[in-house]
């Protein structure tokens, strides 16, 4: 991999070109031996056994993939993130709490889109334990139970830390490399979620509606990835559709 970073790739990306993609490491693909058959269209070379991701689609992909999101948005949808990885957890903690936007960077709990229901409720009780915890209530307890309080909320914030504004079944998942959340892609995929996903060429790119392919490896490479959706999500919300009865009432004023 190092060897790759070191070569001269302007035969394949002449200066200027893709400039911030290069930058952020976009175009390193996985090694050539784990290259899935379907990503071909989307390999430009192989350059010391690792692939070299094609630009270009990621590019147009990129555009497609923003330009959904932000639909959805500007029409009233809402939008979950998942990347567990560390060198995406971070990241995707930062972004969401930015645009707040309920997010998955610990461990994906299955059921969480198909058995919201369910799962709604424990929701509920982690964000009741958390109030009540920082507001003093549980300190009529003995020492030994508020220990037991505190433990109980460290294995929720687990499971739930990233959740508290998770108020519905997403109308959009946005993921980072699908290999490693393929439990979340499934449930999306029997709701009809559409996916959003940036993916690696060692997986197929058919599994999900919108793939972006991109070094899923490097903290640069998805901070790119984060940045096009953040100004996808802000642009949407930007220019979000009002409600009739709101349109109504403003006519009504403008009228008196």
């Amino acid at each position: 991999m190092e060897d790759t970073k070191q070569d001269n790739l302007t035969d394949l990306f002449p200066e200027g070109a893709f400039k911030e993609l290069t930058e952020a490491g976009v175009f390193l693909g996985r090694r050539k031996n784990k290259t899935h058959p379907r990503m071909r269209p989307y390999i430009l070379a192989t350059r010391n056994e690792v692939e070299i991701i094609n630009l270009q689609k990621t590019t147009e992909n990129i555009e497609k993939a923003a330009a959904f999101v932000k639909g959805k948005i500007r029409n009233g949808g809402t939008v979950m993130i998942v990347g567990t990885q560390p060198q995406s957890s971070d990241a995707i903690a930062e972004f969401s709490k930015e645009l707040n936007l309920p997010y998955v960077n610990v461990r994906w709990l299955g059921g969480l889109i198909t058995n919201f229901k369910v799962l709604s409720k424990r929701i509920e009780y982690y964000k009741k334990l958390k109030s009540e915890l920082k507001s003093g209530v549980l300190g009529k307890y003995t020492k030994k139970e508020q220990l037991g309080f505190e433990k109980e909320l460290r294995r929720l914030d687990e499971l739930f830390g990233g959740l508290e504004n998770y108020a519905g079944v997403p109308n959009v998942l946005i993921v980072i490399d699908p290999n490693q959340h393929m439990t979340a892609v499934l449930e999306a995929n029997r709701l009809e979620i559409p996916v959003v996903a940036y993916i690696n060429t060692d997986m197929d790119p058919d599994i999900v509606e919108y793939p972006v392919v991109g070094n899923t490896k490097a903290r640069k490479s998805i901070g790119w990835f984060l940045g096009k959706m953040k100004e996808a999500i802000k642009e949407g919300k930007a220019s979000m559709v009002q409600p009739k009865e709101d349109s109504k009432k403003e006519e009504t004023s403008v009228q008196n």
